[in-house]
């Protein structure tokens, strides 16, 4: 891909060749705003994308406040604040982008969402009720069962889960978090198959796959299951393994488990080793 300055200077050297052929001063002024709109536009994307997230929180900084009136850069603010992990600043900035009047649909889910991931899903609910029921899209539906969970309305989630997968190509987050939420209502068998399926979709999202431990260590299914993983990674769902059979009381069998995954771990495995002593010093006691 040409790099977006290449670009700019490309069409820039086009521009001069026209004005060389015909007057016009004004033409070419306005020729050189274009190609400063269209080189800012790719540069805004490389800033959400590649760029480090403090770079891209100090460019949007400087292009909303150049551009005061414009709500590109303020929206391009409020996505590199929250990929920088600055949450608060985020909710702010999304406040103000809902508020310009050339906001989107799209703006407020993304502003609910910056509400979620600062806890406030009071307001988060308030925000996605004033999205007409008619934008439909997989981020909407995955917030919409995320506040139904947080309401321990279980109907509604479900139902929002199961639009939010169905709405998307790569599922697996929605099927874990979703899982997830089975596993918290003690539905262990159903968490089971989901988080199954997750991994089915992800075979790389380790989430899933420690999850999956869980919905089977909760049902005193004490071996791993036939899933890809990696050695590092057999050891550390033995260790989840370990400490969920210790939680049902079998305490043997979670001692075995420790000692194996201690084993299997191609490095010393200091937070098994940890748990193990830990639990001898408690049985002597």
């Amino acid at each position: 891909m040409r790099h977006p300055r290449q670009l700019a200077f490309g069409l820039i050297g086009l521009v001069a060749l026209s004005a060389c052929e015909k007057p016009g001063g004004d033409a070419v002024d306005r020729a050189f705003r274009d190609v400063n709109v269209v080189d800012e536009a790719n540069l805004g994307d490389i800033m959400l994308t590649v760029a480090d997230p403090e770079e891209a929180v100090a460019y949007f900084q400087r292009t909303s406040a150049e551009n005061p009136d414009l709500i590109g850069p303020q929206r391009g603010l409020a996505r590199s604040l929250l990929r920088a992990g600055r949450e608060t600043e985020a909710v702010s900035a999304w406040d103000k982008v809902t508020r310009h009047p050339e906001a989107t649909n799209e703006d407020r889910v993304d502003h609910a969402d910056a509400l979620i991931r600062n806890g406030k899903w009071e307001a988060a609910a308030k925000v996605l009720d004033s999205v007409p029921p008619t934008f439909e899209t997989y981020k909407r539906y995955r917030l919409e069962a995320m506040i139904a969970d947080s309401e321990e309305n279980w109907e509604k989630a479900d139902h929002f889960y199961d639009t939010a997968a169905g709405l998307t190509t790569q599922p697996a987050g929605v099927l874990n978090n979703w899982g997830y939420s089975k596993l918290t209502r003690g539905d262990y068998p159903e968490a089971e198959r989901l988080f199954t399926e997750a991994i089915r979709r992800d075979r790389g999202l380790f989430t899933a796959k420690n999850n999956l431990v869980l919905a089977r260590g909760s049902q005193q299914k004490y071996s791993l299951p036939v899933i890809p993983m990696d050695q590092v990674e057999r050891a550390q769902l033995l260790h989840t393994l370990a400490l969920s059979a210790i939680k049902q009381g079998d305490v043997a069998i979670g001692k075995g488990l420790l000692n194996e995954a201690i084993e299997t771990h191609p490095q010393h495995f200091e937070t098994a080793v940890r748990s193990l002593r830990a639990l001898e010093n408690n049985v002597v006691n």
